[in-house]
């Protein structure tokens, strides 16, 4: 059996690789591009298949396609869908900015398909051809984006807004766990007024939460589809009706409410939506970044460290000091914080990158988005379920703590004026002595007034 099979188009014959599904436009663009290792996320190259699916049945209920053509598309681009044909796309993402060459790749995999199902070798392009039947109606310059935008609201809706719930959740947990717990609290890093754990953990939660709206916001416009534009957004070669018969059916098969973007045009020639999408992750990720280094400080130790809170063993430990533990998965969610942010760098270059009618730089924009999302979810999902979960406080340290914070003294403020608590605090820290000894020694204050005024507990309540 040959090792390859030939197949021709308006340049001539090409030789592929027998049994691969791509077709002459893949390969020569394989042989053209051959840069870098970066491949498009298998949730991208699947969503393809949603959007041919929604584009034969957009053009089978319009007239523009057979019934028995648009069933065979159908059929092989649900395959697709279902990512039996991961592997048989092998494009780098360094390819024609507009992702011509993987919009080919995915009309020549399913023309193959279909045409083999039918009993038609590979390469024969009959019954069904990869331009003429299952780009029907479409332009890599709109099909390309709508799948970005596919592809995206997928991987946020399945991916990231779960595992950003998870974490909401466990965060919530916690701040309940340590409603109770008063610690010192710190400003430029140094000690400052008494504050509860569980404050601190409110916070980190509704930072979460609000990395959740910000995602949510951004969807009305991540929603709008530019498919039905063809080549500039005129719509030229697609009957009329067929960006909303798409949509319909897109909507249908991902159970998104997508719809016709209004403006064509707007939808090819930039892409504001997907920047828009990762400026929510870039903030997100500077969130996550602030999260996770408070806790592994506030864990830092066990010992010689802040030591307040008690970083849960993950098993893992040092290659050269036995039964170390370090805070592994904080690490990670601040190294996909990092990813996040430059990529964003990348996608807001990218997306100033339209050039009249056609953003051009299209592959490595949703790349980068698509790489930010999977980072994110990713370590938000395994920080939830393998630290933050585990942590606990450490009372006595956090009690001890309490007891020698020099800014306990503040609550005199009111009572003894400033310049009175800036001597307490001062021969406090002189003589290693607590507040309330130096208040005491200073003669300031009675022993009774100063533990009715300085209560740390109710100090920290913002209600008193």
């Amino acid at each position: 059996m040959s090792a390859t099979r030939v197949e021709r188009d308006a340049f001539g014959p090409v030789e592929i690789p027998a049994g691969r599904y791509w077709g002459a436009q893949t390969q020569r663009a394989l042989a053209l591009f051959a840069i870098g290792e970066e491949r498009f996320q298998t949730g991208f190259v699947r969503a393809f298949g949603l959007q041919k699916i929604a584009a034969a049945r957009a053009n089978r209920r319009l007239g523009a396609l057979e019934p028995a053509l648009a069933d065979a598309i159908e059929a092989a681009a649900r395959e697709l869908w279902d990512g039996a044909y991961d592997d048989h796309f092998p494009l780098t993402i360094w390819q024609t900015g507009s992702g011509t060459q993987t919009n080919m790749n995915a009309n020549e995999v399913i023309a193959n398909r279909a045409n083999e199902r039918l009993g038609q070798p590979l390469g024969t392009k009959s019954p069904i051809h990869p331009n003429d039947h299952v780009n029907r109606s479409q332009s890599s310059n709109d099909s390309f984006p709508t799948v970005m935008h596919v592809a995206a609201a997928l991987d946020l809706r399945d991916r990231l807004v779960p595992a950003l719930v998870e974490l909401h959740r466990e965060l919530a947990a916690k701040a309940d766990a340590f409603a109770e717990v008063v610690k010192i609290g710190r400003t430029h890093l140094m000690d400052a007024v008494p504050m509860t754990m569980g404050q601190a953990f409110d916070a980190f939660a509704r930072q979460v939460g609000n990395g959740i709206a910000r995602i949510e916001a951004t969807l009305p416009r991540l929603h709008l589809l530019p498919q039905g534009g063809t080549a500039v957004g005129s719509g030229l070669n697609a009957p009329p009706g067929f960006d909303a018969a798409f949509c319909e059916e897109a909507s249908a098969l991902a159970g998104v409410a997508f719809a016709p973007n209004p403006s064509k045009f707007e939808g090819m020639g930039a892409h504001d939506a997907l920047v828009e999408v990762s400026a929510a992750l870039n903030v997100l990720a500077v969130s996550l970044l602030k999260i996770a280094n408070d806790i592994r400080l506030l864990g830092s130790g066990p010992r010689c460290g802040l030591g307040e809170l008690v970083i849960p063993d993950d098993g893992l430990t040092s290659s050269i000091m036995p039964g170390k533990r370090n805070p592994t998965l904080a690490e990670v969610v601040t190294q996909a914080a990092f990813q996040a942010i430059g990529n964003h760098a990348t996608v807001s270059a990218a997306g100033a990158a339209g050039n009249f009618e056609l953003n051009v730089a299209k592959p490595v924009l949703i790349y980068n988005v698509l790489q930010s999302i999977r980072v994110l979810a990713d370590s938000a999902r395994a920080f939830a379920a393998g630290l933050v979960r585990g942590l606990d406080v450490d009372r006595v340290r956090l009690d001890a703590n309490v007891a020698s914070g020099l800014l306990l003294a503040t609550a005199l403020n009111p009572v003894l004026g400033y310049d009175k608590v800036a001597r307490i605090t001062a021969k406090a820290m002189a003589d290693g002595a607590t507040p309330r000894e130096a208040a005491l020694a200073l003669g300031y204050i009675s022993a009774d007034d100063y533990d009715r005024i300085v209560d740390p507990k109710r100090m920290a309540v913002l209600d008193r």
